[in-house]
């Protein structure tokens, strides 16, 4: 079950840049949902400017697959939060649209939760943060479907379930498990606040959830697997058409040379 967890009684080297990843986006998280909850749509999307212009910085120290990943996390993000907030109505944004900061916010909640996974501090006590993990999120859960919760929340329940499938059987389970952590600490805060609210029914399974679902991390692993895993995709194919571009262009040369030499015999 926990094949893919790092070995034990390893040195891990703490990288310095990791701490920082995570502990900038945990206080940049902070500071935008708060201030987005009484923020106008101009306010909004100068949010949203400074967002990318950090995880422009934040990936200027990381490599090409890393960046990849950034980059597919974002796309396929901003299209689920279109799909689950505007569409479906699972939760409900202040102006009933996709903030401004939303998917360069994405970007760096994956960033963070690549960072955590592969610092020396997760990878030393990785069996104790899952869990402490398992615990936390386990009876937030039951707390849901107990009957005393405020707001019943079936739907957190199940993405519990599907949460700890990631966390024991995908072979990502650092990034799964720091996902947790960021992923959380937005969601109860951008829900305190004010600045989103999940539907108190789920639209799609008709189940109560709460605000947020206990086990809402599910849905940001499904973020992370998809990066992660379309990431080697990606890199290949953009290989194979920078190498299809010179080719081409190779062959015109030739072409052109072949041409000159004609002429001039």
């Amino acid at each position: 079950m926990l094949r893919h967890f790092p070995q034990i009684d390893v040195v891990y080297p703490h990288k310095k840049r990791d701490y920082f990843i995570a502990a900038f986006t945990f206080f940049c998280v902070a500071v935008c949902l708060i201030s987005d909850a009484s923020a106008n749509m101009e306010k909004q999307n100068a949010l949203g400017v400074a967002g990318w212009v950090f995880l422009a910085g934040l990936l200027i120290g990381e490599n090409k697959e890393v960046r990849i990943q950034v980059v597919i996390a974002v796309i396929f993000a901003t299209i689920g939060e279109h799909f689950a907030s505007p569409y479906m109505g699972g939760y409900t944004y202040r102006f009933s649209n996709v903030p401004a900061y939303v998917p360069p916010g994405h970007g760096m909640v994956y960033l963070t939760a690549v960072a955590l996974a592969r610092s020396g501090l997760f990878l030393r006590y990785a069996r104790e943060i899952a869990t402490l993990v398992v615990l936390v999120c386990g009876a937030w859960s039951i707390w849901g479907i107990s009957g005393y919760a405020k707001q019943g929340d079936s739907v957190g329940a199940l993405l519990f379930c599907v949460f700890l499938v990631y966390l024991f059987k995908g072979r990502s389970p650092m990034v799964y498990l720091a996902a947790f952590f960021i992923t959380t600490w937005l969601e109860l805060i951008g829900t305190a606040v004010g600045t989103w609210k999940w539907a108190s029914i789920d639209p799609v399974l008709s189940l109560p959830q709460g605000n947020p679902p206990s086990g809402v991390a599910a849905w940001y692993c499904l973020v992370d697997a998809v990066a992660i895993g379309g990431a080697p995709i990606a890199f290949n194919t953009i290989s194979s058409v920078r190498y299809w571009y010179k080719s081409s262009r190779t062959r015109k040369i030739i072409i052109r040379d072949e041409g000159m030499n004609r002429e001039e015999i």
